[in-house]
């Protein structure tokens, strides 16, 4: 029973549910493994009671856990604390306010203005103000934000905390919206270096906004990739989830380069000349999107435009970029200039590279100073073009703009890992159980944030991450979300049947996330497709966390028929959508085209015809419904018409926000990625083509009829 225990106050799950009513225990091997990369020995029954012990004269008889969180009618439980303990909070800018604690033995924050506080003089003589009236941007009489609390007993004993004051919920919609969903990389223009850029990210927002109404455009991470050849095109598996990548730079548009002359004005056009015949053979001859080839390109005109000296405001701007960005920018600079010299895998660089930290690291910032600053550099270009993107947006018209996408993990090689290795689980990765439609799991190979860590920080890398993100965005999307609430740890070299579920304090993840947008003013939308926990949709709603509702998905599944769900039913606080990047397009899947593909490729666990014959059903349920309710009068056998029918129907939901996937729009057969596949697809390399599969440029999207037939059925373009 001692092992039971010790996993379960270290948040670590000796069972889960695949499917409801079945339980399957996690064998006795891999929880000791994932212990063990919680700092807890549990390999023997002495080791297993000596953790017990130093729990129990530890953590268990701190007087304050290592992180306290407070939001509004939920203050926290100071219960250890006795009698008589005064509490004192250092808040971050500088203000010191007394605690105290009320006859429950419960934080007394009730608000209270300091003597003196000018907020005083605005009440009327004699006028008290009630308990629950609060100034905004107050819990309490605590300002939102991350503080410090520190507790003195009545027998002597301290202790220091980290105090996160937040929000309720995040901020809602402003209203119902509609918006394209778009894979960046695959939206090329006239003016692409032969992958889309942020300069059409851009041109999107602006055409979009204007033309049609939309209120966001959602896009795919745009994190930095892990460098080298090849680079792992997904975008899903990043060396850095705060920094985004310079892959996505409009080189023309970085004012430096009107500033070249010379030799390297001229060096300049032969690059723009290349670039254009990059960009002809993904366009005109059928070639795939090739990352590597375009960054090739790209990094040598970077290291033209750094070499321009910058102007006093310019100089001036980046500065207060670096200082802003901090060492975070200054340790992922860092690493990517160690990188260029020594690989991409920092667990293979010479001894004393792989921390950060070390006196050999430090000597090595101060002879590669011109490199770091290189990569600082084009931190700063993109984050000025990003910015560009989401104004361009929002005087476009649009109430969200940006909607950016936060993957669940970074590569365990990466630059995130190396400059924060203590907060990630060695030895671990996120994967999936076991379940209904995969028997053997799945192991992504992206090493897991430990709760213990990021509590012990006060959740500064997670607050750090999600701040960068939200710098340039009207919301976030959060794929995978439930990993707030829990994720999959697969041992190293261990198949992905035998991990185990290690919990996350959901209560302290959701109140960042909550500062964060609150700060930002930003919606916020989790992926929660699959199989979720009904707590966890309950506290996601609860919080105002948009859920992400997929239409071939929802079905009511009280019904022994599981017939499509009204849609009437469906949950208002939502991003709906017809399908996604992980899923075929809508053609596909109404034609039986993606059947076929995934048969070529032997995906198929029952002949084509079966499948074919099975997915005729479920289409045919769903065109029946549209039917039914007169969403679809160009009748059953016309594709744009069930298209344009199944986008009536997400209309006829209560949902918040309704996305269309771009590719959609225009008749695209081809799936962006296809779960499954590796070199056998051209996962995340493909541009968005027209129904004949001829690729299409975003002037030629812009003109496309079909899509301006669809979007007519979304809404009306804006005054």
């Amino acid at each position: 029973m001692g092992r039971p225990r010790l996993a379960r106050l270290h948040g670590v799950c000796t069972s889960y549910e695949p499917a409801p009513g079945r339980t399957v225990h996690v064998g006795d091997d891999t929880v000791v493994a994932v212990l063990a990369a919680l700092g807890v020995d549990a390999s023997t029954p002495h080791a297993v009671r000596a953790a017990l012990e130093t729990y129990e004269h530890g953590a268990a008889r701190a007087l304050l856990p290592p992180t306290v969180v407070v939001r509004p009618g939920r203050p926290p439980d100071l219960s250890r604390l006795p009698d008589g303990t005064a509490l004192r909070v250092e808040t971050g800018p500088g203000e010191v306010l007394d605690w105290g604690l009320d006859p429950s033995g419960r934080p007394d924050y009730a608000y209270r203005p300091p003597a003196g506080d000018a907020r005083d003089a605005r009440r009327a003589p004699g006028r008290h103000r009630p308990r629950t009236a609060e100034p905004r941007g107050y819990v309490g009489r605590l300002p939102l934000g991350v503080h410090t609390l520190r507790a003195h007993t009545p027998d002597g004993r301290s202790a220091r905390a980290h105090l996160i004051v937040a929000p309720d919920r995040m901020p809602a919609p402003p209203g119902r919206t509609h918006g394209f969903m778009v894979q960046l990389y695959s939206l090329l223009s006239a003016r692409s270096w032969g992958m889309g850029d942020l300069g059409d990210l851009a041109e999107l927002a602006a055409w979009s906004g204007r033309a049609l109404g939309t209120g966001f455009v959602q896009i795919n991470p745009l994190h930095a990739a892990v460098p080298g050849a090849p680079t792992d095109p997904s975008p899903y598996r990043p060396s850095s989830r705060r920094f985004p990548d310079p892959v996505h730079l409009r080189i023309e548009d970085i004012p430096e380069f009107g500033l070249l002359e010379g030799a390297a004005r001229t060096r300049a056009g032969e690059l723009l000349a290349a670039a254009g015949k990059l960009r002809e053979r993904v366009l005109g001859e059928g070639a795939l999107i090739d990352r590597d080839a375009v960054w090739d390109l790209k990094k040598q005109a970077l290291e033209l435009l750094w070499k321009v000296p910058l102007g006093p405001g310019r100089r001036a701007a980046y500065c207060d970029f670096l200082a802003g960005q901090g060492a975070g920018l200054e340790d992922h600079a860092t690493w990517c200039a160690l990188a260029e010299r020594y690989g991409p895998d920092w667990r293979s660089w010479p001894a004393g590279l792989d921390d950060p930290r070390s006196a050999r690291t430090a000597r090595m910032r101060g002879s590669l100073l011109d490199r770091i600053d290189f990569h600082s550099r084009l931190a700063w270009y993109t984050d000025q073009q990003l910015a560009a993107a989401q104004r361009a947006a929002r005087e476009a018209g649009m109430d969200i703009g940006l909607v950016h996408d936060l993957a669940v993990g970074v590569h365990p090689s990466g630059s995130d890992t190396w400059a924060q290795r203590d907060a990630f689980a060695a030895g671990m990765s996120v994967g999936a159980p076991p379940d209904a439609f995969n028997s053997r799991g799945q192991d992504w190979g992206l090493p897991p944030w430990r709760p213990d860590a990021l509590a012990a920080q006060g959740y500064a890398p997670y607050r750090g991450l999600l701040h960068g993100l939200l710098r340039n965005a009207g919301a976030l999307r959060i794929d995978h979300v439930m990993g707030l609430f829990r994720l999959w740890w697969v041992p190293e070299g261990r198949p992905p049947t035998e991990g185990a579920y290690v919990r996350y304090d959901a209560e302290a993840m959701l109140s960042v996330l909550a500062l964060e947008a609150h700060r930002a003013g930003a919606a916020v939308i989790g992926e929660d497709l699959g199989t979720v926990e009904p707590v966890v949709r309950t506290e996601l709603a609860e919080r105002g966390v948009l859920g992400t509702s997929v239409l071939w998905f929802e079905r009511d599944y009280t019904d022994a028929a599981a017939r499509p769900l009204p849609p009437d039913s469906w949950r208002a606080d939502c991003l709906a959508t017809v399908t996604t990047h992980d899923l075929p397009s809508t053609a596909a899947r109404l034609t039986g085209q993606h059947a076929e593909l995934r048969d070529r490729l032997g995906l198929l666990d029952r002949p084509l015809q079966d499948e074919r014959a099975a997915e005729a059903v479920e289409v045919g349920e769903w065109l029946e419904l549209l039917g039914r309710l007169g969403l679809l009068p160009e009748g059953q056998a016309n594709e744009e018409g069930a298209v344009k029918a199944l986008h009536r129907y997400l209309l006829r939901t209560p949902a918040r926000m309704v996305g269309v996937w771009l590719p959609d729009a225009v008749g695209d057969r081809r799936p962006q990625n296809l779960p499954g596949t590796s070199d056998e697809y051209p996962n995340w390399r493909l541009p968005v083509a027209d129904a004949e599969g001829r690729p299409l440029t975003l002037e030629e999207i812009a003109a496309s009829p079909r899509l301006h037939a669809l979007m007519r059925e979304l809404g009306a373009p804006r005054p």
